[in-house]
């Protein structure tokens, strides 16, 4: 349960790094991170490892859904 609590606090501060006004892209890889290490934490028992691929997979999924939703 810490882990996960400490990759919910590293991906927020790593969110708020970004610009004023962030792109579509931004906020889908900060938002795919967060929720697929919770996903990963909760589907792996709370493991370290499962909770990184998670939040790297959530990353990489949100932001290319981020990407498609700004060439609209």
């Amino acid at each position: 349960m810490r882990t996960m609590q400490y990759t919910i606090l590293a991906l927020a501060l790593l969110a708020a790094g970004c610009s004023l006004n962030p792109t579509r892209q931004e906020i889908g890889t900060a938002t795919g991170a967060v929720v697929g290490g919770i996903v990963g934490s909760s589907v792996t028992g709370g493991s370290t490892a499962g909770t990184v691929v998670g939040a790297g997979a959530g990353a990489l999924l949100g932001s290319d859904i981020g990407e498609k939703l700004e060439r609209k």
